[in-house]
């Protein structure tokens, strides 16, 4: 009988701390796609790590430019090398993963010049990328999840109106998801406006290369209130904490481990709008295997 109830209980209290956890469980999100050896799509997606795959990048579109993919080397789409994804794709979804196009990027040319120029992107970008139709899809007939903003160039105008033009194409079955990944310092420089939209549905942040609001060894002030910045400010649905995945994916900003599943993640994941975490990137985190080291406790 004793051993019954003791049981019992351990099944009682166990059954409690998953509902607790699951409360506050978050994703991480991964960008794919700037270095050939990384890893296909379809085996980034079968690591069970990630909750989001960001294709990175389309760095060329606006201003009556032709939008271009930069998939690195891992397809060319000159010559429609880039379709063989499509699989890929779809075997991600199947596997609840939703799989954005991210567009923009550190070094692209990308701008819009005006309200009408946001529209034809918008135009472009559903009829060749999400639900659309076209003779010309660079991913074939994969239907992407929506569109991840990666604006850090260019000018910070008319993003507002491409997001709306974006999720103008949301339909009940069929939602166009909306993304974004400014830098930490608030507001952002580029998308600042555009996230007050309310139309974002996560938005990951970088908290690295920006030293006033990142984390340092033995501090993690600057970077928790610029995250109580971020989740009462930004009308979006989920924030993200993004990070690199290892020291050498970005100039500074990398947190190790300890430190991470120790001190930071339990400052901010008290947060009603505590999402997960964003990384950079799928080639860093095969070097590092951080993502596979924080995954129990994002």
């Amino acid at each position: 009988m004793a051993i019954k109830s003791a049981i019992s209980l351990a099944f009682i209290s166990s059954v409690i701390l998953v509902l607790v956890l699951g409360t506050d469980a978050g994703d991480i999100a991964i960008y794919w796609g700037q270095n050939g050896n990384e890893g296909t799509l379809a085996e980034t997606c079968a690591t069970g790590n990630y909750g989001f795959v960001n294709l990175a990048f389309l760095p060329t579109f606006g201003n009556g430019q032709t939008p271009m993919i930069n998939l690195a080397g891992h397809c060319d789409p000159f010559s429609n090398g880039c379709t063989k994804l499509s699989s890929d794709i779809k075997s991600c979804q199947a596997k609840g993963i939703k799989v954005m196009l991210s567009i923009g990027g550190g070094a692209g040319s990308y701008y819009l010049a005006s309200s009408d120029d946001a529209r034809q992107v918008a135009t472009y970008l559903w009829n060749n990328f999400l639900g659309g139709q076209s003779v010309s899809r660079p991913f074939g007939d994969a239907v992407l999840d929506g569109i991840d903003f990666d604006i850090e160039g260019g000018t910070n105008q008319h993003w507002d109106d491409l997001a709306r033009y974006l999720s103008g194409y949301s339909k009940p079955d069929t939602k166009v998801y909306l993304t974004a990944a400014p830098q930490c310092p608030f507001p952002d420089a580029w998308v600042g406006g555009a996230l007050k939209t309310g139309l974002f549905d996560y938005v990951w942040v970088q908290f690295y290369n920006n030293p006033p609001c990142q984390y340092t060894p033995d501090d993690i002030g600057n970077l928790e209130n610029s995250w109580k910045n971020w989740t009462t400010d930004i009308p979006a649905t989920k924030i993200f904490l993004g990070l690199p995945a290892s020291p050498e994916a970005a100039g500074s900003g990398f947190i190790p481990v300890s430190d991470l599943t120790s001190q930071v993640i339990p400052a901010i994941k008290g947060s009603a709008k505590y999402g997960g975490i964003m990384l950079w990137s799928k080639y860093y985190d095969d070097q590092s295997g951080y993502s596979s080291a924080i995954k129990n406790y994002v």
